[in-house]
């Protein structure tokens, strides 16, 4: 089932789109401009990203990584972590469980 939701401004430079959340995963994009930045911060849900296009420099517990299209991350439950954007990124990150602050926007799928 195909799905389209409005992007949200989250912070300066950064736009969400929750692309759809069932009971155990949500998908979401994040267009992300140069310059932008993720503040150090950490959540209960486990969390997969994959850089669609741009480039960013991201840490995760501690250890910073440059990444560019095609390239993957994880950030474990709990775990802090950041990104500074380096260049216009696109970045879809899923999240297990389903975050409640982004299903705002979300089509839910059973």
């Amino acid at each position: 089932m195909s799905t389209k939701s409005e992007p949200i401004p989250v912070a300066p430079g950064i736009t969400r789109r929750t692309l759809v959340s069932g009971t155990a995963v949500m998908l979401c994009e994040f267009t992300l401009a140069a310059g932008a930045v993720i503040p150090n911060h950490n959540h209960p849900h486990e969390q997969v990203g994959y850089v669609v296009s741009g480039r960013l420099r991201i840490t995760i517990a501690g250890q910073t990584s440059e990444l560019g299209p095609g390239d993957t991350y994880w950030a474990p439950s709990n775990v802090p972590h950041s990104a500074l954007i380096l260049e216009p990124a696109v970045v879809v990150d899923a999240f297990s469980p389903p975050r409640e602050d982004y299903l705002s926007n979300a089509k839910r799928e059973a």
